[in-house]
């Protein structure tokens, strides 16, 4: 799978934001948590929102329940190595990359699934790119959820073309990948697991 991810999107995690993660390994994992909640709402606003697709009802239910299991794990992790919770601010990546989701139906939808797509493919990345400068037991669960994050950008690419034409859904892909690629190269203010290279390790 990693080739497929590393092919859809339109670059790799710079070096500069590794360096920050294993610096700030309590901000990752607290963002992280606050990462896999919003992939759950992120699920069940679709199934509140396009109730009359029963197969992405169905999908999404199941991701749904898949994405708080891993909130509660990293929950576990966050306890376990006595990291106290605390607010930490969204980065800019999910409200950049919806910002240019498309306003009318079914162009919406395409447009959401893609974006949908693209943080999972970036999530599995960014895993992949981290997993070797970890301890064994964070990198191993790491590794672990780099499997599902995979499997969900196959399934939220499928039902894009599913409920897409297939030229609109690459026209999408390839916008949502100009504006992604952007995010994740520009100099940040801040780190957070999907930011783009932190301006105090750049």
């Amino acid at each position: 799978m990693l080739p497929e991810i590393h092919d859809f999107l339109g670059c790799r995690t710079p070096d500069a934001w590794v360096q920050a993660a294993v610096q700030q390994q309590e901000v990752m994992l607290l963002d992280h948590k606050n990462c896999e909640f919003k992939a759950a709402s992120t699920a069940l606003s679709l199934i509140a929102k396009y109730g009359q697709h029963l197969d992405l009802i169905n999908y999404m239910s199941r991701l749904a329940r898949e994405e708080l299991v891993h909130h509660e794990q990293v929950l576990r992790i966050l306890k376990k190595r006595k990291i106290g919770l605390r607010p930490v601010s969204a980065s800019r990546y999910a409200s950049g990359l919806r910002a240019i989701v498309r306003t009318h139906e079914p162009h919406k939808l395409v447009d959401t699934l893609v974006v949908g797509a693209f943080i999972e493919a970036r999530s599995c990345e960014r895993f992949e790119a981290v997993v070797p400068h970890l301890d064994e037991e964070l990198g191993r669960f790491y590794f672990g959820l780099l499997k599902s994050e995979a499997r969900h950008f196959q399934n939220y690419l499928r039902f894009a073309y599913q409920y897409g034409e297939s030229a609109d859904v690459e026209r999408s892909i390839a916008r949502v990948r100009e504006a992604e690629q952007a995010l994740i190269e520009s100099p940040d203010p801040e780190f957070r697991f999907h930011s783009g290279v932190p301006m105090l390790a750049a």
